[in-house]
């Protein structure tokens, strides 16, 4: 099984590298890889996608400059949805699916229940409604795809939140942390293995055959906690572990209005997994075990 990856350096893309290794060969393409797959020039990727002749594409790249997108709309939506539409029709000329990563962002965060795939969405921000606009270029194709919706993603690899704490949390004697926006933080090795086992779920004959499986699917840990609570594990598991000195910062708890960032987040944006459950049998562990595991694992 030949797996074209777009992406090489996210924290996503890193775990899928090791994960689907086991599913067969794994085709890393980025813009700096010859060929080149650049997802701010489209034009690159139909040729990039046709030269490896996959059988799937699992799309791990992403504009995820939530702020900064609010002054470069035109390269987030390049990336995040006119990419992902070349993407899709690439797919669709090679008859293969496509594997797509979303976000919580797509809701309008006025929710108090987990969103479920079919409530509305209703993104607020140039990130968000990029990021919509990419899921439905690929309904609109027409073909055999997972669009996972995920959330707070976090890892030892790239730049997230667990990496910013762990650095602020020892350089500093006290920290404010928002306490008002809540949601699931996400390890993506849980999000890579996951992909692959969803993979490994859909062969037949060593070709992935999703039928009625085919759609949008919430992939996020279990549980639920603010930006404050995942920060207060941070520090308690850091200083177990030896990754925080005693003398880490002092958190103090602050509302979204004393942390103002140009773009707005969603003050929920907790995901409904069940449809995952019930389609594919999995679910990942709570937030607080995966982070445990993350914080004990060296990094790969």
């Amino acid at each position: 099984m030949r797996i074209l990856l777009v992406g090489q350096s996210g924290q996503v893309a890193h775990e899928l590298q090791r994960s689907l290794a086991c599913l067969g060969q794994v085709i890393p393409r980025s813009r700096s890889t010859q060929p080149p797959l650049d997802l701010l020039n489209p034009d690159t990727i139909a040729p990039a996608v046709l030269e490896a002749q996959p059988d799937v594409i699992v799309n791990a790249a992403a504009y995820t400059q939530v702020d900064r997108a609010e002054s470069e709309p035109e390269t987030a939506f390049t990336v995040n949805a006119h990419a992902v539409e070349a993407l899709a029709f690439a797919c669709r000329e090679l008859k293969i699916p496509l594997i797509h990563y979303s976000t919580d962002y797509v809701f309008d965060g006025k929710s108090h229940a987990p969103y479920r795939e079919t409530d509305p969405s209703g993104p607020d921000g140039v990130y968000a409604r990029s990021k919509l606009q990419g899921e439905e270029a690929i309904r609109g194709a027409g073909i055999p795809h997972l669009i996972l919706r995920t959330a707070w993603v976090y890892g030892l690899h790239g730049q997230n939140f667990l990496k910013t704490m762990l650095r602020l949390m020892a350089e500093r004697e006290s920290l404010g942390v928002v306490n008002d926006q809540f949601g699931a933080p996400t390890w993506s090795r849980m999000i890579a293995e996951a992909t692959t086992l969803m993979i490994a779920l859909s062969l037949k004959e060593g070709r992935m055959e999703l039928g009625e499986r085919s759609g949008t699917y919430h992939l996020t840990c279990g549980g639920t906690t603010t930006w404050f609570g995942f920060a207060e594990s941070i520090r308690a598991l850091g200083i177990r572990g030896g990754h925080l000195p005693n003398s880490a910062a002092t958190l103090r708890a602050i509302t979204t209005e004393e942390y103002p960032t140009p773009a707005r987040r969603p003050s929920y944006s907790v995901l409904d997994n069940q449809r995952l459950s019930e389609a594919f049998g999995l679910r990942l562990p709570s937030w607080e075990e995966s982070l445990a595991l993350c914080l004990e694992t060296k990094p790969a």
